[in-house]
């Protein structure tokens, strides 16, 4: 499916709560008490748009990358609630791989990024708020995700990935991701001020944000 065409479909799902879509869909929202699959959202945006539920490190739909990210209502607007997940790391991948060849820039380079509006942990509704396409071609973003991978691959290099933290990166973050606090495993994240650029609601570079915590 192309590009455009995607967007113009999940347009018409502005304004709609995704929770009756997952039941229609057969998506798990909860897969245990208390535990939630937290791309429930997402699967049923691939649903919906008759894909097969894809977690490859290559675009899930082919030439383009879909995204799924939560708003959280905070006074009269609406802000990022999070981090976004964007690809695995793979050391022996990462340490062999320039940045212009990566799984990271491959995944950045041409996105569609829907937004939906997050209540509550019970996640009873969820309603699509947008729906963009996102390229990484601003000159500024590219260069400052560029210096983030590279210092991962640095370390990666010269301390083994056991030395990577999630203090590191300006945009993009190298984090555990995987169930437990043991996990060993990571993956680059998009910090929320970069999220909040990709979706449109501050532009990164003003008012400071996007330095690291």
């Amino acid at each position: 499916m192309e590009r455009e065409e995607a967007i113009s479909r999940i347009s018409n799902l502005i304004g709609r709560d995704l929770r009756p879509l997952a039941d229609g869909y057969s998506v798990t929202v909860w897969t245990a008490p208390g535990k939630k699959n937290k791309g429930w959202a997402g699967h049923v945006i691939e649903r919906y748009l008759g894909m097969p539920l894809s977690s490859a490190q290559s675009p899930n739909f082919g030439s383009w990358e879909l995204k799924v990210v939560p708003l959280r209502r905070k006074g009269n607007g609406l802000v990022v609630k999070e981090t976004m997940a964007i690809t695995m790391i793979d050391p022996y991948n990462v340490e062999r791989t320039p940045f212009e060849e990566s799984h990271l820039l491959i995944k950045l380079r041409r996105m569609v990024v829907v937004a939906r509006i997050f209540e509550s942990q019970e996640e009873n509704r969820s309603e699509v708020y947008s729906v963009a396409a996102f390229d990484l071609n601003e000159t500024r973003i590219v260069h400052q995700v560029r210096q983030d991978y590279e210092d991962v691959r640095q370390v990666i290099l010269t301390q083994g990935p056991s030395a990577l933290s999630g203090r590191m990166g300006v945009l993009v973050q190298p984090r555990t991701k995987g169930a437990g606090h043991g996990s060993t495993s990571r993956a680059f994240y998009a910090r929320v001020a970069f999220v909040s650029h990709i979706v449109g609601i501050k532009k990164w570079g003003t008012n400071n944000e996007g330095t690291a915590p």
